[in-house]
């Protein structure tokens, strides 16, 4: 039993829950069963907590984001595309109507005028001035959204005015960097969570002043996202290239004592930086519709590629590489890291994918348990949930029974054997019979397709 709150992993273990609950944790001997229990044998295997995907973007199609988050171990998200029909799903998954993760959900997402999401599907509003913004707040909690996000073409005085308007009511705000904020500005204003590595890193480049001037002169129109990733690609491999350790260790040091996070999402970067990555037979395509698969292409092909010249796509490589080397820097010097996939983006799986995260924060230099604890306890933490994302007396009932010690290769969390809901049973034939279903759901072509707009690409329809 692995509790990744703390604590040496607990050999020959027994994990009694009652209810929605656990009820104890402790050796075989210490742990009393009750002769009408259900027993699921776990000898040879390896109990951790819930994973937590502090990053997804819902589809809306109930008959595939639910079980395959549930099936990959996934109990709970924070879903960033806030929309009713997930704050539906929030609320139904609460009330057990729902069978699926417990969802902590954004609002829509509030940007400047000239959005890049302009005609992608997301759900977004353009703010030009602080009383646009204060209003745009308000409406967004009156909704029923759990925290506040905000994006990249944002002003100074509107940013500054979302963060007041926040702290007036009690709720949180995250998302991109805008590109007028520097980090440590936003973070200072109250920011808890970053997104994606873009422009972050810029405030620890040595020419971060050239940066951010460039940065000011770039032009963009409505929706154009593309051109925004095009224009800004010279000044990020600027900045990978200007890394200075001295202002790194400054910025690290502002953002560890604000206890603002960062969320990479190394996933999506690897299929923007690396597109070669793909697989386009990915066993796991089998579990989407068609049309979502046609959509992802679309967007890979029209958001991330159109306009890649040759001497870009070596870049980009580079830039993959630099973007672990930053998260690894800041984990080291203590900045606070959850893991998040982007799921909805192009060719990122709805729970299968927070494993290829764990693998990639593996990549940058966390340990076996640091990358664990990325996925469970600590964005438990971040978003108040104290009695998820742990394994002890009285936390909720949420574990993964694994085939293969994580801690020994952080590539065994793929090997789920079973899942355990707020105290529901998900067995070894039961997962499969989920999956089954999924598959069956996403070949019969009926399902309703929205694809999700997301934090760095919005959604495009195949031609």
């Amino acid at each position: 039993m692995i509790d990744t709150s703390g604590g040496r992993p607990l050999s020959n273990a027994t994990v009694l829950v009652r209810g929605d609950r656990i009820a104890a944790v402790g050796t075989t001997r210490e742990v009393h069963v009750p002769a009408d229990a259900e027993v699921v044998d776990g000898r040879g295997k390896f109990v951790v907590p819930g994973f937590i995907d502090s990053h997804v973007h819902g589809s809306g199609q109930e008959e595939i984001d639910p079980p395959l988050f549930l099936a990959n171990g996934v109990t709970t998200v924070r879903d960033m595309n806030g929309q009713a029909l997930l704050y539906e799903w929030r609320d139904r998954v609460e009330a057990g109507t729902l069978f699926g993760p417990r969802s902590v959900v954004a609002s829509g997402i509030v940007d400047g005028d000239q959005s890049l999401l302009a005609g992608g599907g997301s759900p977004y509003v353009e703010v030009a001035n602080a009383r646009e913004a204060r209003a745009a707040v308000r409406e967004a909690v009156a909704d029923g959204a759990d925290f506040i996000k905000v994006y990249v073409r944002l002003t100074p005085e509107a940013y500054h005015a979302i963060a007041d308007e926040c702290r007036k009511l009690g709720v949180s705000f995250v998302g991109h960097t805008p590109d007028a904020i520097p980090l440590v500005e936003a973070s200072a204003a109250g920011q808890r969570s970053f997104e994606h590595i873009y422009t972050s890193w810029f405030d620890t480049s040595s020419a971060e002043v050239e940066i951010r001037r460039r940065l000011a002169e770039i032009n963009v129109g409505s929706g154009d996202y593309n051109g925004w990733f095009n224009q800004t690609h010279p000044l990020e491999v600027l900045a990978a290239r200007t890394f200075d350790p001295a202002r790194a260790r400054q910025v690290f040091g502002r953002l560890a004592a604000d206890r603002s996070h960062q969320v990479p999402t190394l996933t999506q970067h690897r299929v923007f930086d690396l597109p070669e990555s793909v697989a386009l037979h990915d066993d796991r395509l089998r579990y989407l519709p068609a049309a979502t698969l046609d959509g992802w292409q679309a967007q890979l092909e029209q958001l991330y590629l159109a306009g890649r010249t040759a001497k870009d796509v070596v870049e980009h490589r580079e830039l993959f590489r630099a973007r672990l080397r930053w998260i690894g820097a800041a984990h080291l010097a203590g900045v606070p890291v959850l893991a998040g996939t982007d799921t909805g983006t192009t060719y990122v799986y709805p729970g299968f994918s927070l494993h290829d995260e764990l693998e990639n924060l593996v990549e940058a230099g966390f340990t076996p348990m640091q990358a664990l604890q990325a996925a469970t306890s600590a964005p438990a933490g971040f978003l108040g949930l104290r009695e998820v994302g742990v394994v002890r007396r009285d936390a909720i009932a949420d574990l993964v029974v694994l085939d293969a010690d994580p801690l020994a290769d952080i590539r065994n969390t793929k090997r789920v054997h079973a899942v355990v809901v707020r105290g529901t049973l998900i067995s070894a034939d039961r997962r499969e019979r989920m999956l089954s279903d999924v598959e069956a759901a996403a070949a019969g072509g009926t399902l309703p397709v929205r694809l999700a707009g997301c934090a760095c690409a919005p959604g495009i329809k195949a031609a």
